[in-house]
């Protein structure tokens, strides 16, 4: 009879915790801790009003059993949603911290307590599905080995997960004395780890409330079973058990206390940022795509380089011009024309033969081999066949020789357009930005948005997230404006700001909306911000926002194709840094290519949450052109890292 009392009790309260988790009191507080809170208040609640709510009601009892088969589900479904469904991020960890043989066992033994409460908590569970078979002294010894001091006891293994993450319970909770934490080690690990950040796609300060969540999940079905173990051997005779129920409960707030300003102080210091690192195969229009033809090798003799068809100056007189004119049966009558301008001209050697490139492609030539040796791009095969391209006299004094300049010309292979239209999340729905990437329509690069509905308490509603599709617009449509709608990158204008834009003097806004800009003759990203109410979530009024502190070129000079690299790009600039996209290395590709590549993989979490900065950033590796990539800053949730009354 009293094993049957014990079992509905665990069946209401779980129920209830149930209802209590789905429809929570909104508090300025993480969500994780809220639902934590209010199960701990329930718990406690109905520990003290046992017999008011149970007694002898049968058929209250028989209701409640009723609904047992369902507890498992119910509570899990709830409390994963909770954490934001972020499983086997404890399992995750061991994968950056292989070389840190210490860290590695106290990882271990960690996982190891973990899973023994986890499974006692399962276990209980299966008790109640056989409850009509199960024997009175099996749930006794299940509670004594819950409650009574051992090694082995849920209180005793939830000392020591505290103890291992968190540190040792002191009155002095700052930097310096959390800085040899577990926790601390673990998130310096991971942000030293760009593949591992990569791969799990969690910012430093995400994983460190994914783990607490975890963590903090456990520690609530360990309360859970010490709370109704006390219960069992008291209601069995074994005790009174009121001492170290007080003591149990003691333990429990110090250590959610203790926790939690160590949890504060880590998340203070975490990294927020999020990138992609390279994927392991480059994927042209999948993992990358290119600006095309913006400036490019180019072959052209000086004496179509100037309007009066004359050869009397040098090939580096040319800096910026155009093409003239053309004699019949020379080279410049074989080859397409540079039709745009003609830019940083320069005499190579008076001989060369050159391999042109299909009609098809976007490239000039497949390479250009000079009579010193010289050879620009790479031989190979050349199915057109090579022109053997040789300068020439003008009568005994001028020698008409042909130069290598880059040509900026304009056409239906060159795209070179960057989107100026703002791109909005559907505030109106509540939504806000939650991650972004690079797409080309039209031959139009685009930022595109991914959006999602924003929830109470900084939370994302994942079946909302989508990302929203670009405006369909081609270059020539009418009402299409260059300037407004659209900007075309030239040899005068083809910088962008390599800036993060975050609102920093106050974190009560989030992003909804982003556009770029022209500042100073270089695009410059922008970003709208919406104020909000952490409480409800509601989204308020909107500001715009941009950083201008770009004044320092990155020399990408001579730079070989960056999907050419054996080694993966690491991410080289600072905020101050801005870019020109310019053409390939001449030995590396006869300048044939612009770079650096632009980076579309999408850069969102693994978890969706809102953002509080975009920023625009180069990577590359050593001689190589690189590309040109987005990045996120999550939400500061730390200042929301609070303790309850409850604990």
């Amino acid at each position: 009879f009293k094993m049957k009392l014990w079992i509905p009790l665990l069946v209401v309260i779980v129920i209830q915790l149930t209802t209590a988790l789905v429809a929570p009191e909104i508090e300025d507080t993480l969500d994780i801790i809220h639902d934590v809170d209010h199960v701990v208040n329930i718990v406690r609640s109905k520990i003290v009003n046992w017999d008011a709510e149970i007694g002898d009601d049968q058929d209250k009892r028989k209701m409640m059993l009723k609904q047992v088969k369902d507890i498992d589900q119910q509570i899990f479904q709830v409390l994963l949603q909770s954490s934001h469904d972020d499983s086997n991020v404890m399992e995750s960890i061991s994968d950056f911290i292989d070389d840190d043989a210490v860290t590695k066992l106290q990882l271990n033994e960690l996982i190891e307590r973990l899973n023994k409460i986890s499974m006692r908590f399962d276990q209980i569970i299966e008790y109640e599905r056989r409850k009509e078979t199960l024997e009175e002294n099996t749930l006794i010894s299940f509670a004594e080995w819950v409650v009574l001091p051992s090694a082995e006891s849920v209180e005793y293994s939830m000392e020591r997960v505290h103890l291992k993450l968190f540190g040792p319970i002191n009155n002095k909770t700052d930097v310096k004395s959390t800085s040899h934490t577990l926790l601390s080690r673990i998130m310096k690990g991971y942000e030293k780890s760009s593949q591992q950040r990569c791969s799990i796609l969690l910012s430093p300060q995400q994983l460190l409330y994914s783990l607490y969540t975890e963590i903090a999940i456990i520690e609530l079905k360990g309360y859970i079973l010490m709370e109704f173990a006390l219960k069992k051997m008291r209601v069995s005779g074994l005790g009174n058990f009121t001492d170290e129920a007080d003591l149990f409960r003691q333990s429990h707030t110090r250590r959610n206390q203790h926790a939690l300003n160590v949890l504060r102080i880590q998340m203070q210091q975490a990294d927020r940022s999020l990138w992609r690192c390279d994927p392991p195969t480059h994927i042209a229009k999948v993992t990358y795509d290119e600006v095309t033809r913006l400036l490019q090798g180019y072959i052209e003799n000086e004496d179509g380089l100037n309007a009066d068809r004359t050869c009397r100056r040098t090939c580096g007189d040319y800096q910026t011009t155009r093409v003239s004119g053309c004699i019949h049966d020379s080279f410049c009558s074989n080859q397409p024309p540079c039709t745009g301008r003609v830019h940083d001209c320069r005499f190579i050697a008076s001989k060369m033969w050159v391999c042109q490139s299909p009609q098809s492609s976007s490239r000039r030539y497949e390479y250009i081999e000079y009579e010193d040796g010289q050879l620009f791009g790479h031989r190979t095969s050349c199915g057109r066949g090579t022109n053997t391209v040789d300068s020439w006299r003008r009568w005994i004094f001028w020698h008409c020789h042909f130069c290598f300049c880059l040509c900026d010309e304009q056409g239906v292979k060159s795209d070179r357009y960057f989107n100026l239209r703002e791109t909005l999340a559907d505030v109106a729905s509540n939504k806000v930005v939650t991650g972004v990437r690079f797409v080309k329509k039209n031959r139009i690069f685009h930022l595109q948005i991914q959006q999602g509905q924003l929830l109470p308490r900084g939370g994302i509603n994942v079946s909302t997230v989508e990302w929203k599709p670009v405006d369909d617009y081609h270059i020539h449509h009418p009402n299409v404006r260059e300037g407004v709608d659209f900007h075309t990158l030239s040899y005068g204008s083809r910088g962008i700001d390599l800036t993060k834009v975050m609102k920093t003097n106050d974190t009560t806004f989030v992003v909804t909306g982003v556009r770029f800009r022209l500042y100073r003759g270089r695009l410059n990203l922008r970003l709208r911000y919406s104020k909000f109410d952490f409480v409800n979530g509601k989204l308020n009024e909107s500001v715009w926002e941009s950083n201008e502190q770009a004044n320092e070129r990155l020399n990408l000079k001579d730079k070989d194709l960056p999907t050419n690299s054996r080694e993966s790009s690491k991410p080289l600039s600072a905020d101050h840094h801005y870019l020109e996209f310019v053409n390939s290395g001449l030995y590396a590709d006869a300048a044939q290519t612009t770079v650096p590549f632009v980076d579309i993989q999408e850069v969102s979490s693994s978890r969706p949450v809102p953002l509080h900065g975009i920023g625009i950033y180069y990577k590359s590796s050593s001689g190589y052109g690189g590309f040109v990539a987005p990045k996120i800053i999550h939400y500061d949730f730390s200042p929301h890292v609070k303790m309850p009354l409850t604990f």
